[in-house]
């Protein structure tokens, strides 16, 4: 077997529009397509021994044991490793179970789809499960032990922790989009100017000076005095002699620990003598220069949140400790404890597993035990001295039982350090009775405070912490999103992309959008190259300065990502032709229509989607969709456009020379076509096919009539408004037209517009593509004959897998099909080309540029205008 590639899913995507993490295995089984399972001796036998818990995959047969019985009956083993892939994902905790194998195109090769939660472990686990295959296969042991170990390991290197993934989780129950902005904990809620970050539980509205101030514990001890709030009696030491005076100053029993420490690191409690309390001095010198020494506040250890300045949730922490049953050892009655299932590896479930670490070492040497003590039955003993979760201590909910006064101190100390998310420790032997009749002492006060423990407490009643933080964020009537329109398509992407986001700028929008030709943000090119992906959409929705999104989708980026959005409010399906098929598994224009409908099926449900009603596989996509549909039409007698007037809806349409938009029956005229410069004077029919869909876009979003009209007269072709889209340079003697048209329904386009322009010859520049089909670039050759008094072959920038001779012969055999004698040049470099072509030119001549490299050959072409225009000017 070979793995060609394996890609991941990020959003909607061709496999599904709900279900956005999926990897997506491109796998050759090569001899082994001629071996279903029921032909591999004894390999149910092997694979039921390896993975019992495979049982539970219904499969195709609906129940229990349908894939074993498939395995009997003779599948291939494409369809064996998404199993394999699924189950050994959630025997490392991480429970999937959405899967698809479907041919590629080629026999013996399939895409094998299943579901992941963190990419890397997606990735690993395709890798892994076709090893898996193979050892079964070949009757070889395989340690799966290892695997999930690492599976595991990956899973807490890569996730969110429980704090920020409870944030996270919330807002997404809310409609509320986010993105992760790098490996660790910073995450955006929201798109563009709406956005809000979070870092863990520090958001982009909480003070940094309050931050500051409660990372440092010395100054916060010191405003707390001040407040009249009760704090244990401490020091701040530097050194071994400043540490004794301490121990005077304060007495035992003491508590030491690092000055800007946190985790629990550094942290030693209820110190009784000299050899303890300097040990204790030296670990915490390991975290930080200053330490701090208290005096120990004898009771439980209680954690207050307080978010937005409102006591939320209160849970007592009770450190790792186990209980003695008079026989085992300590390390035996620590294995037990873990055996729990509710423990898990770091944070993978509601417990952590307790280690034997430096801390227990230390506690167990003051006892003078060691981990093969044996302590006598019912005895409890504490294996850590800090009670959190992440070292296996345990929680329980007492929100409910806090002390009125106790809420009022909690709520005030959170204002007296400013921190909107704010975790309070307090030290009392009852937390229903307000601290200065108890005793007991405020510890500490965190930023970023951990919500693990609120979330899912060992005992009491979970506490949904992550609302409070999102009610704050965006509070009710504060939005989170921008509007996005997305457009997708096989031609017109750009150009309509462009229109909208013109439209959008004129009625005072901030716009980003992207193109094939970059990404812009209020008009500034920022990113150059094809920008049509998904990570160029994040960069738009990424922008803090954005308020309107118009997003080019293309198929490229779709089948190697997904959308890199989970909705939109507008998307426009421009037309499905014949492009880029064979690649990537599409060799079909029915499924190229399947993944440009993607972009549609996106649409919230209050949303439109906009499709081409005289494009029968753009039209078809309405069944799919969820959202409020209209058309675009060049016909207004169209029959689906009637249809559609008949029940209200709306449409646009090029009917008497206007550019029209129809609310049911009534017609609503913007403009006629010929004031429209785009159109090139009502010439460009394809030009007139962009304009309609967005105009139709600006009308849905509430744009007037009068506004439309405006920005679609202002919109101007050329170089810098839509580069390679029918740029006009007009030379003394003879004219050049450039276009990015690069395939069959492009150049028909094109040649349309040509018969209704003047000039003679008309000599085209055209180049083949090598990741095309061989009759696609026939189809190329045979549109240019009849286009074209003079052709002139050039080379694209990239020949994509075909060399220079198989492309020039399969646009030959086009042409000569049409005309054997038509007059053909070639010359591979396109600058080359276009320098031939200009210095050649014939007086009345029009030389039309289809490019590869746009900006290069806008550049070539712009130099020789300047050239002719400073020659004028000096023979002037």
């Amino acid at each position: 077997m070979e793995i060609r590639e394996i890609n991941a899913m990020r959003g909607p995507n061709y496999w599904s529009i709900r279900r956005h993490k999926l990897i997506v295995m491109v796998l050759d089984l090569q001899e082994l397509e001629e071996r279903p399972t029921n032909k591999i001796v004894g390999f149910r036998e092997r694979l039921e021994e390896l993975l019992p818990t495979l049982y539970s995959h219904r499969c195709s047969e609906g129940e229990a044991g349908g894939f074993f019985k498939r395995v009997d009956e003779g599948t291939w083993i494409g369809h064996v490793i998404e199993h394999i892939a699924l189950e050994i994902q959630t025997l490392a905790g991480m429970d999937v179970g959405f899967g698809r194998t479907r041919g590629y195109g080629e026999v013996g090769v399939y895409n094998v789809v299943f579901a992941y939660m963190e990419e890397k472990v997606g990735r690993f686990a395709a890798k892994a499960s076709v090893r898996i295959a193979e050892a079964l296969i070949e009757g070889k042991e395989y340690n799966l032990e290892d695997d999930l170990q690492y599976m595991r390991e990956l899973r807490e290197g890569e996730r969110l922790g429980p704090s920020t993934g409870s944030i996270i989780e919330e807002a997404q129950s809310r409609g509320i989009p986010w993105l992760r902005l790098n490996k660790y904990s910073l995450c955006q809620l929201g798109y563009g100017k709406n956005q809000k970050r979070i870092q863990a539980t520090i958001t982009s509205e909480t003070s940094s000076i309050a931050v500051e101030l409660a990372c440092d514990k010395e100054d916060t001890k010191h405003i707390l005095e001040q407040a009249e709030v009760p704090v244990p009696k401490g020091d701040i030491v530097k050194t071994e002699a400043g540490l004794k005076d301490a121990v005077k100053f304060i007495g035992y029993p003491l508590v030491i620990k690092p000055i800007d420490g946190n985790h629990g690191r550094g942290i030693t409690a209820n110190l009784n003598n000299w050899k303890d309390t300097l040990m204790a001095f030296e670990a915490a010198k390991k975290v930080s220069r200053s330490v701090i020494v208290e005096r120990y506040v004898v009771g439980d250890d209680f954690r207050l949140l307080v978010i937005d300045y409102k006591l939320v949730a209160a849970a007592k922490r009770t450190p790792a400790g186990i209980i003695g049953d008079g026989k085992s050892t300590i390390q035996q009655l620590v294995n037990k404890v873990n055996d729990d299932p509710r423990r898990g590896y770091g944070h993978e479930k509601v417990l952590t597993q307790i280690s034997v670490d430096a801390m227990t070492e230390s506690i167990l040497h003051q006892k003078g035990m060691t981990v093969d003590s044996i302590l006598p039955e019912g005895e409890w003993f504490k294996l850590k001295d800090t009670a959190n979760l992440s070292t296996g201590g345990t929680s329980t909910d007492v929100t409910d039982l806090v002390h009125p006064h106790n809420i009022f101190m909690a709520e005030r100390i959170a204002k007296i350090i400013g921190l909107d998310i704010c975790g309070i420790d307090i030290m009392t032997t009852d937390i229903s009775t307000p601290l200065y009749k108890s005793g007991g002492a405020i510890i500490e006060v965190n930023a970023g405070p951990g919500f693990r423990m609120h979330l899912a407490p060992s005992t009491g009643l979970p506490r949904n912490v992550a609302g409070y933080v999102v009610d704050m964020l965006f509070p009710p009537g504060i939005e989170s999103r921008i509007p996005i329109v997305a457009v997708t398509g096989t031609n017109g992407k750009t150009t309509t992309t462009r229109l909208i986001a013109h439209i959008m700028k004129i009625k005072g929008f901030k716009v980003g959008y992207t193109t094939t030709d970059g990404v812009y943000i209020q008009n500034r090119l920022l990113m150059k190259g094809d920008c049509t992906g998904p990570t160029s959409a994040e960069f738009v929705l990424k922008d803090p300065t954005v308020d309107f999104a118009v997003l080019e989708s293309a198929r490229g980026g779709l089948l190697r990502a997904g959308l890199g959005f989970k909705s939109c409010d507008v998307a426009v399906v421009t037309n499905v032709a014949p492009d880029h098929l064979g690649l990537k598994g599409i060799h079909t224009i029915e499924q190229l229509a399947k993944v440009k409908a993607v972009v549609p099926e996106t649409v919230h449900n209050g949303g439109y989607a906009i499709l081409n009603a005289d494009d029968d596989l753009v039209y078809a996509m309405r069944k799919n969709i969820t959202a409020n549909v209209a058309l675009f039409s060049l016909h207004e007698d169209n029959p689906r456009i009637k249809a559609i007037a008949k029940i209200g809806g709306l449409s646009a349409i090029y009917e008497n020379g206007y550019i029209t938009v129809c609310r049911g029956e009534w017609k609503m005229r913007i403009t006629k076509a010929i004031n429209v410069p785009l159109t090139f004077g009502g010439k460009a029919t394809f030009m007139i096919q962009n304009v309609l869909p967005a105009a139709l876009t600006a009308y849905v979003r509430g744009i007037s009539l009068e506004d439309i009209k405006v920005a679609l007269e202002s919109f101007i072709p050329s170089p810098s408004q839509t580069p390679g889209r029918l740029n006009m340079f007009k030379f003394n003697n003879f004219t050049v037209l450039l276009d990015y048209a690069h395939n069959s329904a492009g150049l028909r386009a094109l040649h349309n517009l040509l018969q209704k322009m003047d000039g003679h010859p008309k000599v085209g520049i055209i180049a083949g593509i090598g990741d095309r089909r061989k009759v696609d670039n026939n189809d190329i050759g045979e549109i240019a004959a009849e286009m074209f008094d003079e052709i002139i072959i050039r080379q694209d920038k990239h020949l994509r897998g075909k060399s220079e001779t198989e492309l020039i012969d399969m646009l030959s055999v086009g042409i000569k099909k049409v005309n054997p004698d038509k007059k053909l040049t070639i010359i591979p470099k396109e600058s080359e080309a276009i320098d031939y072509a200009i210095k050649n030119a014939q007086p009345g001549s029009l030389i039309i540029i289809c490019s590869d490299v746009v900006p290069d050959a806008l550049a070539l072409v712009s130099k020789y205008k300047e050239q002719e225009s400073e020659s004028l000017n000096n023979f002037s």
